[in-house]
């Protein structure tokens, strides 16, 4: 049924009857009413079960019940202010607002005679506790996370920022989910052309439902080319790395129903930055984060390099000849790398979807078919198999999920170049690696690839080495 009035009016029962006929009362369980009787005045209670704290609603229906008839207030904003015991009592006379207020989990109260309807937000969700998330642990620090609930994942960034710089602005996006959305950012420090770029993509996303939370606002917020496997955005499950990334002056945003935020602008040198680099001493840092640097262009070249000395041995340094293939191939390298690499991934899929009890075993049995038996069968070649194990397990050092596959999808583009063409299929592939992350941007218009292209030595020194934070924050 189409909301046609514009706002309510002072007569309690035809609010009640429009009101029920728009929630469509009768077929929905779980929206509950209440008449009630305050003060001589008749008063009709909305709310729906399951969002409701039960022993607040019931101390202030005990409290209602004790005004008196020549008590009662004469207009709804002395009832909100002087005559409601609680903290959260807001007013509102558009039905649009009303019906968003009431599906949110805020108890709605229209009383006989007031041309306004009386918001209690007693409101509760059902949410977990904010324990260490499973993919963003670190060895030090704190031990929280997010969780699916909004408002915990704000006070969980508000507990860390104490100043009334920092700002946390509520919209919500899709015209069936009206799904809420907090932008937090320093008022003091964020830039504000970004800021005011993102503001009006939010306003302007036309769609009906985000049904896949983060994903689905982030393509709405930027429907960047779907051949680029580079993420533009950078996730994070920790509450200190928001507070973090806001204090520098980034942009972070929670999605409700989602564990974690979106961090903006994020370069990949952003993107491949974690918690436990700040979490130790700034020289442990640093190893950390170039241990990462390097391994990730290991893992991106490794396979490919082999295939190429496979191809020409006497390229070899002889200092290395013990790793070239001894046993004879029966299927070619190439095809035993990709075989691999498709492999690897069905393991994967595998462990995501075997229950917990099974995970152990099923994964021995698959370590010894897939290790040593496609080996002795002659299907792979040792060498093959632990290089493509080394690849495997090295992904894992990029906490960023999307860039762990965005480096496979070019290795594997960087192994069928080098298997047809040689070592110009190599170069090649090399460059247009390098081409599709200098031309890649990100929602600021800054380069993915900042400071290396374009070059400032200042910050990149400073993306290389792990900063002195507390002696930076003292000299300031």
């Amino acid at each position: 049924m189409e909301i046609l009035e514009e706002s309510i009016r002072d007569n309690i029962q035809e609010n009640i009857t429009y009101f029920n006929n728009i929630l469509n009362q009768k077929n929905n369980f779980d929206i509950v009413f209440r008449q009630l009787k305050i003060g001589g005045k008749k008063v009709g209670l909305f709310f729906v079960d399951g969002f409701l704290q039960d022993d607040i609603m019931q101390k202030l229906i005990q409290f209602f019940y004790s005004i008196r008839e020549e008590d009662m207030p004469k207009t709804p904003e002395d009832m909100a202010w002087e005559y409601i015991p609680y903290g959260e009592v807001s007013l509102g006379s558009q039905w649009k607002d009303i019906l968003y207020q009431l599906l949110s989990g805020i108890s709605v109260m229209f009383v006989e005679g007031y041309d306004k309807c009386i918001f209690i937000d007693c409101r509760t969700y059902p949410a977990r506790n904010v324990n260490e998330p499973e993919k963003d642990k670190v060895l030090r620090g704190s031990k929280d996370g997010f969780v699916e609930t909004l408002v915990f994942n704000t006070a969980l960034i508000r507990r860390r920022i104490r100043t009334p710089e920092f700002i946390v602005k509520m919209k919500n996006v899709g015209r069936s989910s009206k799904t809420d959305i907090a932008i937090c950012y320093m008022e003091n420090r964020v830039d504000r052309k970004l800021l005011d770029k993102i503001e009006k993509r939010l306003d302007e996303i036309q769609v009906d439902a985000l049904t896949l939370n983060q994903e689905s606002l982030i393509e709405c917020l930027y429907p960047y080319s779907w051949y680029n496997p580079f993420p533009k955005f950078k996730y994070s499950e920790r509450p200190d790395t928001a507070a973090a990334q806001i204090l520098e002056g980034n942009i972070v945003i929670l999605v409700d129903n989602s564990p974690s935020c979106i961090i903006l602008p994020d370069s990949v040198f952003d993107i491949m930055e974690e918690a436990d680099d700040f979490y130790f001493p700034p020289i442990t840092g640093t190893y950390l984060r170039m241990c990462r640097y390097m391994i990730g262009i290991v893992t991106l070249i490794w396979t490919p390099l082999f295939l190429l000395f496979v191809h020409h041995p006497d390229w070899l340094p002889s200092v290395f000849e013990f790793t070239v293939i001894k046993d004879d191939v029966n299927i070619p390298v190439i095809f035993q790398f990709l075989l691999l690499e498709i492999a690897i991934d069905g393991l994967k899929l595998a462990a995501v979807n075997t229950p917990s009890m099974l995970s152990t075993p099923l994964s021995i049995v698959a370590a010894l078919a897939l290790g040593e038996y496609s080996v002795n069968s002659g299907w792979f070649n040792e060498e093959c198999v632990l290089y493509m194990a080394f690849v495997a397990v090295a992904n894992y050092t990029q906490q960023n999920y999307e860039l762990g596959y965005a480096l496979k999808f070019l290795r594997i583009i960087l192994l069928i170049l080098t298997g047809i063409f040689d070592i110009y299929g190599f170069l090649v592939g090399i460059v247009l690696i390098l081409v599709m992350l200098v031309s890649n941007k990100t929602i600021s218009g800054k380069g993915y690839f900042y400071p290396l292209i374009p070059f400032n030595f200042k910050a990149l020194i400073g993306r290389m080495k792990r900063k002195r934070i507390g002696y930076e924050i003292h000299q300031e």
